[in-house]
């Protein structure tokens, strides 16, 4: 069993970068997918990004060439780097873990068993 502990997060303008983290304990990292979602007020929670233990990595089309999703095995932790934002991906930003997921469900939030506790970040226009 995995426990997520994230990090970073903040109030930051249009244009401006952050770093969010989210570090893994109690089990053996590499043997996990590890994404990010979000979710805006009155939202459903969204994929944004993840990585599987193979190195491949996904992102949703929102957010591809501004958000990177990296993870460092030797910390047990994944990271999200955002650049560019824009106040549309204000949201509360969650990690997730899973052990098991298949290829065509790593976009299901559904689908993912482990689960960080959450943090906001807000985009000033």
């Amino acid at each position: 069993q995995v426990q997520l502990v994230q990090s970073g997060g903040g109030l930051v303008q249009a244009g401006d970068s952050l770093r969010l983290s989210c570090a893994a304990s109690g089990d053996t990292f590499r043997n996990y997918a590890m994404a990010w979602f979000r979710q805006a007020p009155g939202k459903e929670r969204e994929f944004v990004a993840a990585s599987r233990n193979t190195g491949h990595t996904y992102y949703a089309d929102s957010v591809k060439g501004r958000f990177t999703i990296s993870r460092g095995d030797s910390k047990s932790t994944v990271y999200l780097q955002m650049d560019t934002l824009k106040p549309e991906d204000t949201a509360v930003y969650y990690c997730a873990a899973d052990r098991g997921i298949i290829l065509s469900s790593i976009r299901n939030p559904t689908m993912y068993d482990h689960w960080g506790q959450g943090t906001q970040v807000t985009v000033s226009s």
